[in-house]
């Protein structure tokens, strides 16, 4: 039995309910206007219908014609050079032959694109990552469009993927939908290893090739990379939120337990269709309360931060309007409970048999920490989700999940947790609004004075470090790396060199109007700050030898310049025409001209969903 809902959750929830309430009502009259009590497909003419059906098989064109069964659109992000979405390529054969034994009919409505932050990182191409979420969303609608479907499954896995599928399934709310994961690939060498070897190619220690070898031995396989990034932060929270199977989350690719959930959800998706026996569209899922669930689990497992981004985006596609500082107000009395790589050693499969999420949602609901009664693709309230799957005579079924954990230093019960607080906090001051994830950051490093140096990329970074021009206490500020000026990419590469001078004993810290994702770790790092400096934020006025102060405890990012001075200052130039052309980037200008601020989800639909 749950306990009784703690006060700053249920407040926080409130809030957000009452600050919804003009967007959300207006998104669920949109939705009930799309409702219908007979298949959409009725609705098309003839030539319509005819093209709907050519090429399916001679049974399930005739009960399409029918319309007697459901029909569930398969959404794939699959291709084969992504190790988490190679696993796709034979989910659809699964998935149609499940289908078909369900009493429906099941057809690929289409594929979005899934590029790898991890092949693109230091790029160019990594300038497209963050709008390919947005792109994916379009692609997602443009799936469903049809007018053919009563449910779908969505298959995808990586960091803007599964946002983005999210997203543009949520204007098809009216319709069930599934999320399907691939799962991680299984453990390679230790991520304390592989941190060591990098830090050591970054002080010049090893070569290329012995660093290839390393990478080469952690990235070994087909699934997800078994860091806890984004990636595998957005496999929590399908689960936490509802909308995946229980237990489906972190099961490897290509074996039998991850054939039956397969299986399981797409008849799952037959049964919740509007032709099924339980009814469950998407939007009856996603509310305010599966928000708060969402930021509740990422608190409590240090998740990436890109999910200030993401979990924003994601609610106001359901007409929820999320903002950072309830990330903050949360974050509290959401104690951590989990140690995954980068804020431990251990990957998510050692998370996953130390009890995973069936263990981590028990607690949080015995604590009072989670909103029991939600709705979930599984059916009504999320304390279903402390079960478990297991096979049982080769057939799938489910079991009580742990009520203590396998492994205490990868995950405990909120009675002893490895922090009182979600180690997400927001920073405010006069060079802007922050975020900084400090599950993985020591003590001592949590308030840091230091000259800033100024870099407008994180090549000048680089460079600045091997000249050793960075040893000594240093606030690395990178700035024109925006939503607007280049697309926001991630800054993977900072965190070698700057974990480096860390270990070397200087006071280090960095400020950027970019992103650090699932590598935000050891070096405390204040991101995405906003208004962004190619907009004339402040960090466009900050120079070299300029002391900033960061101060987790106190909330501030601060430059400690006088303020008519720091306010005369000119702003300094912007290139716009750097991230203009190459890799593509052209074609993205529309989406850097549009996009909104990082703390309203860095999106290009913020006012289309604003106005809703």
């Amino acid at each position: 039995m749950s306990a009784a809902l703690n006060s700053v959750l249920a407040d926080a929830t409130a809030r957000i309910i009452e600050r919804s309430r003009p967007t959300r009502a207006a998104y669920l009259d949109r939705i009930a206007a799309a409702t219908s009590d007979r298949p959409h497909r009725t609705d098309l003419g003839c030539a319509n219908f005819a093209h709907g059906f050519a090429a399916c098989e001679a049974h399930d064109k005739s009960d399409l014609r029918v319309s007697a069964k459901p029909n569930i659109a398969i959404v794939s992000a699959y291709n084969d050079m992504l190790s988490a979405h190679q696993p796709l390529e034979h989910f659809p054969d699964v998935i149609r032959e499940a289908v078909r034994a369900a009493g429906g009919v099941a057809q690929f409505a289409g594929g979005v694109p899934a590029m790898c932050d991890g092949v693109t990182q230091g790029r160019a191409g990594m300038e497209l990552s963050l709008f390919s979420r947005d792109v994916i969303a379009m692609s997602t609608a443009i799936g469903l469009s049809h007018d053919m479907f009563d449910g779908a499954l969505l298959l995808g896995v990586c960091d803007k993927i599964v946002p983005g599928l999210v997203m543009g399934a949520l204007t098809f709310g009216h319709l069930p939908i599934i999320l399907v994961p691939a799962g991680p690939m299984t453990s390679g060498i230790p991520n304390k290893e592989k941190a060591r070897v990098r830090q050591q190619f970054a002080e010049g220690k090893v070569s290329r090739e012995q660093l290839l070898e390393v990478e080469a031995a952690s990235y070994h396989g087909p699934g997800t990379c078994t860091f806890y990034g984004t990636a595998n932060s957005n496999q929590m929270l399908m689960e936490i939120m509802g909308l995946h199977l229980p237990g489906a989350s972190f099961v490897n690719p290509g074996t039998p337990m991850r054939d039956a959930l397969t299986r399981a959800a797409a008849q799952r998706a037959v049964a919740i269709s509007p032709l099924g026996s339980d009814p469950t569209p998407m939007a009856k899922v996603i509310d305010e309360r599966a928000i708060v669930n969402g930021v509740v689990g990422l608190l409590a497992t240090g998740g990436s931060t890109n999910h200030t981004l993401h979990l924003v985006a994601m609610a106001a596609a359901a007409g929820i309007k999320l903002t950072w500082d309830d990330f903050h107000d949360l974050s509290p009395v959401v104690p951590l409970l989990a140690r995954v790589y980068p804020n431990g050693q251990a990957d998510v499969n050692h998370f996953h048999a130390a009890g995973g999420m069936a263990f981590l949602i028990g607690t949080l609901l015995d604590a009072g920490l989670l909103h029991e009664d939600v709705e979930t693709v599984a059916g009504p309230g999320l304390g279903r989700y402390r079960r478990e799957p297991t096979l049982e005579g080769g057939e799938l079924a489910w079991r009580d999940g742990p009520r203590a954990s396998l492994d205490p230093d990868v995950l405990r019960p909120v009675s002893d947790p490895f922090s009182p607080d979600g180690g997400l906090r927001m920073l405010d001051g006069n060079l802007g609004r922050s975020v900084i994830k400090i599950s993985a950051v020591k003590t001592q490093h949590l308030v840091i004075e230091a000259p800033a140096r100024v870099f407008s990329c994180q090549e000048e970074l680089a460079a600045a470090f091997k000249a050793g021009e960075l040893h000594r206490d240093v606030v690395a500020v990178v700035r024109f790396q925006g939503p607007k000026a280049n697309g926001m990419p991630e800054l993977h590469k900072l965190t070698p060199p700057l974990g480096v001078l860390l270990d070397l004993g200087y006071q280090v810290a960095l400020v950027t109007d970019g992103r650090m994702s699932g590598a935000s770790g050891k070096v405390p790092a204040a991101i995405h700050v906003t208004p962004e400096s190619a907009e004339g934020g402040p960090l466009a006025r900050v120079q070299d030898g300029d002391i900033i102060r960061l101060d987790v405890d106190a909330g501030t990012l601060e430059l400690l310049v006088d303020p008519a001075e720091f306010a005369a200052r000119p702003l300094a130039p912007f290139d716009a025409h750097r991230s203009a052309k190459g890799t593509g980037r052209e074609l993205f200008g529309v989406l850097r001209r549009a996009v909104s601020g990082a703390e309203a989800g860095a999106t290009v639909f913020a006012p289309d969903f604003a106005s809703v």
